[in-house]
């Protein structure tokens, strides 16, 4: 009889390895890895594998394994967001100009508009059973206003754009934009799981006393973590790790997901101490490819294209539709009525439509909430592995001939050409 730990030690490799191939083959193609990675974990469950051989998917992930590679895929998510939330710039945010912000508020508010207007026609045909339709609409809003600061920051990266004009001013849109998805999406886990607006508002107020607490705390974090340097860097990387489940643990007790408090965790994290950015490359080494594609997994057994109903591809094709028009439309004109160019309006169109692992973990979040439902989780990632695998050979395209975007930022914050009274650009 196998025990739990015998079908780890088979599980396990075979989902690493799988992703890893699928990564090399992303790269190879000119994509983030990450996309390899969200496709294999898809292929996985029942969208492929589960239907053209069930056999080998049983035997390389039967039932009685899940529980435990879930729960390990959802801590390394944990560490992701503790990641992603100290890659924040807090710096770039309260010093962004009028275009970031302009930009950043474009490709929130529209989508959001957009969504909102979507997911009140897909309520009565989508939504699961049970679930009021405010907390629906809101969340298929939110979830459509998404951009995957990590995601991006990768591609641009990979091209060399990442140091340049084009690359901080959309890394700053980007995490702007992001900032304000993760509170939305906190007000949005607020009043689907709480029982009465009251219970949302307490909710609210008690997440928003724990991200001051963390604030207030930081200076103290600073000082404990630049002891525990002292000592060792593996005490420092011990401290990190705790302090973001402890995190989690907490707003998963306020009633918020877990997710949020490791995100919060690492935008309040103190910077700039070479410890903690060794500690933090470290968990990026280790953990995250390792661990991460078991979250990939995860989502991929739940998503299921092959059996989809005929009659939903169509609300598949609109909900793409919308999320790429909401997410274009609103960051390239939010862009032009803050002087930018054509070109560079159309670049910030099509990076804020990069989407990523962050909306996989919220299509997730919303999942285990149950505000929506599987065929509509299925149609939503297929929308995200669309919108980000579309990024970077439309960001080579526009890019193509164009030796100005490639000029080294300021070392003050990031300015777009404009159009100057005589026509030029600076």
């Amino acid at each position: 009889m196998s025990t739990p730990l015998s079908l780890v030690l088979v599980a396990v490799p075979a989902v690493v390895l799988a992703c890893q191939a699928g990564g090399w083959t992303a790269r190879r193609l000119g994509q983030p890895p990450v996309i390899g990675e969200m496709a294999v974990g898809i292929l996985l469950g029942p969208s492929l594998l589960g239907w053209i051989a069930p056999a080998v998917q049983h035997t390389l992930l039967p039932p009685a394994v899940l529980p435990y590679t879930s729960v390990l895929g959802n801590l390394a998510l944990l560490v992701f967001l503790f990641l992603i939330g100290l890659e924040l710039d807090l710096h770039s945010l309260r010093t962004a100009r009028r275009a970031v912000a302009c930009v950043a508020a474009g490709s929130i508010l529209l989508p959001l508009g957009l969504g909102a207007g979507l997911a009140a026609v897909m309520y009565p045909a989508l939504s699961p059973p049970g679930v009021q339709q405010l907390p629906f609409v809101l969340f298929v809003a939110t979830a459509l206003s998404i951009t995957a600061f990590p995601v991006l920051a990768r591609i641009l990266t990979d091209r060399g754009l990442a140091t340049t004009r084009l690359g901080a001013f959309a890394l700053a849109c980007a995490a702007t934009d992001d900032a304000l998805a993760w509170c939305l999406l906190i007000a949005v886990t607020a009043l689907a799981t709480a029982g009465s607006p009251l219970d949302a508002l307490t909710v609210l107020a008690l997440t928003a006393v724990f991200t001051a607490a963390l604030a207030a705390a930081r200076p103290l974090v600073k000082r404990a973590l630049e002891r525990a340097a002292r000592v060792s860097a593996d005490l420092v990387t011990v401290l990190l790790v705790a302090g973001l489940l402890l995190a989690a643990s907490v707003t998963d007790r306020i009633g918020v997901h877990p997710a949020f408090g490791a995100f919060l965790f690492g935008v309040t994290a103190p910077r700039g101490l070479p410890a903690v950015e060794r500690s933090a490359a470290r968990l990026q080494a280790v953990l995250v490819p390792v661990l991460l594609p078991l979250f990939f997994v995860d989502t991929g057994l739940q998503t299921d294209l092959a059996h989809l109903p005929a009659g939903q591809w169509g609300w598949a094709a609109l909900v793409l539709a919308v999320a790429v028009t909401g997410k274009w439309a609103g960051a390239a004109a939010a862009a032009r009525l803050a002087g930018c160019d054509w070109r560079w309006s159309a670049l910030m169109g099509t990076l804020m439509n990069c989407r990523g692992v962050t909306e996989i973990v919220v299509l997730g979040i919303g999942l285990q909430l149950g505000v929506i439902s599987t065929n509509l989780f299925t149609i939503m990632v297929l929308m995200a592995v669309v919108t980000t695998a579309a990024t970077a050979p439309l960001l080579d395209r526009l890019t193509r001939g164009a030796p100005d975007l490639t000029t080294p930022a300021p070392a003050v914050e990031p300015v777009p050409p404009v159009h100057s009274t005589q026509g030029a650009t600076r």
